[in-house]
């Protein structure tokens, strides 16, 4: 591979804006000890859980993912099969409590099933919905040809990185100057770490390579007197988000097939640390500080807890009412998991703050909501208290092996910038 710019890698703590984290345990020294209370353990997910149709398997699925609209939702929609009215109402009350809001089409449809008090009832919540919150400012667009833009790390507030997906480079530039780095990537270009020493990139094939082609799946450092460094990751592993601690320990999920993956601190080999079978799609992925576990998003299920010396998964569970599926980007902040959700209706950003142990989520904050300017919020990171994000993700435009749809046509990717301080209007 060719050199870019002059640069090493180094995944320091300004890398991964982290807070502190202690191991899943339970005291039990003397008579005065308290113990700390287990997170829930994971149910293991694969391709199978998302065919389940038996109502009582999914009401079973429900309990065991109290957090995960797109459970809820199957169940919803079980429920109004058997119609079980009573049920399917009680399924919209638990999706509007956490925030979710159904389609013009899908309220109208429901309306039309309920009569007197209920029907009353549902016109109340679905006037409910809060309005459109766009809290977040243009501080970069990447010109069209960069393609499909996933990712964004932060030199400063004038330099920015950009991964692009189908264009299998990085872009880098301020304001409207962009140019991509003379980087030739072997495979889609997602996850993204740098810092002003260096640089790190997951690559995998996410779907959107040419049919038959040979494509690189690892991690590619670049350094400031070498050509770009591979570490192939396990064979089948298709690596896309990538996170690192303050040891300098890397982590990536795999998105397709489930699997989540550790190259340790001066290691050449990437290892399994969650087998696929265990989570369906694992993707944003945020270290804790002591860097005894990592908190990641299964896209389909909500907020899992890794730890990182046994491998065992638990649930992040919440003592709100509060919608944990559909999340992309995750980052840790002050003491809060910063998520970017883009799986649930409508899209949004939020602030879930933990308890001291973090072992629970205690409170929400919506930090912005159904922006009208975004198409799908993606990936990004945190600098200075602020997250610079993809705010007008592309995927949709785009068919299986990277080829535009016929009529699509490419425009300039925002990168956007919100504030984590700010609290709710």
């Amino acid at each position: 591979m060719r050199k870019i710019v002059q640069c090493s890698i180094s995944v320091s703590a300004a890398l991964a804006i982290l807070v502190s984290g202690v191991p899943l345990s339970a005291s039990s020294q003397g008579e005065d000890a308290v113990e700390v209370l287990q997170a829930p353990a994971w149910r293991p997910v694969d391709a199978a859980t998302g065919q389940i149709v038996e109502l009582s398997e999914l009401e079973a699925l429900a309990r065991d993912f109290p957090n995960s609209s797109s459970v809820r939702l199957r169940l919803l929609n079980a429920h109004l099969g058997a119609d079980d009215m009573a049920s399917a109402l009680q399924d919209i009350r638990w999706l509007y409590e956490g925030g979710y809001v159904l389609s013009e089409g899908a309220q109208g449809q429901l309306l039309g099933m309920y009569e007197g008090e209920e029907a009353e009832e549902l016109a109340v919540l679905f006037a409910s919905a809060a309005d459109p919150l766009a809290t977040s400012e243009v501080v970069a667009t990447i010109p069209g040809e960069a393609g499909l833009v996933e990712g964004v790390a932060v030199l400063s507030p004038d330099i920015l990185l950009a991964s692009s997906v189908t264009g299998r480079t990085v872009w880098t530039g301020m304001a409207e100057d962009w140019f991509p780095l003379s980087i030739i990537g072997e495979g889609n270009i997602s996850g993204i770490l740098a810092d002003e020493e260096g640089m790190l990139l997951a690559s995998g094939d996410l779907g959107m390579s040419p049919a038959g082609e040979e494509v690189f799946s690892g991690l590619m450092a670049f350094t400031e007197d070498a050509y770009a460094q591979p570490f192939p990751a396990p064979e089948g592993a298709q690596l896309s988000d990538i996170a690192g601690d303050a040891a300098q320990n890397i982590y990536a999920s795999d998105p397709l097939g489930g699997g989540v993956y550790r190259l340790r601190s001066g290691e050449h080999d990437i290892e399994t640390l969650v087998t696929p079978g265990t989570l369906r799609s694992p993707q944003g992925i945020a270290p804790s500080e002591d860097g005894s576990r990592l908190y990641i998003s299964d896209y389909r299920y909500g907020l899992a807890m890794i730890d990182i010396a046994s491998g065992e998964v638990s649930r992040l569970p919440a003592d709100i009412p509060v919608l944990l599926d559909g999340i992309d980007g995750l980052w840790l902040h002050e003491g809060e998991l910063i998520a970017v959700q883009n799986g649930v209706s409508p899209m949004r950003i939020v602030a879930l703050a933990l308890t001291e142990d973090g072992n629970r989520i205690t409170e929400m904050r919506v930090l912005e909501s159904a922006n009208p300017e975004w198409t799908e919020p993606l990936g990004g990171s945190i600098y200075d208290g602020a997250l610079y994000y993809v705010g007008n993700g592309q995927w949709d435009k785009f068919e299986e092996g990277g080829v535009l749809k016929e009529g699509a046509e490419l425009v300039p990717t925002q990168i956007r910038r919100i504030e984590l301080g700010e609290t709710n209007p």
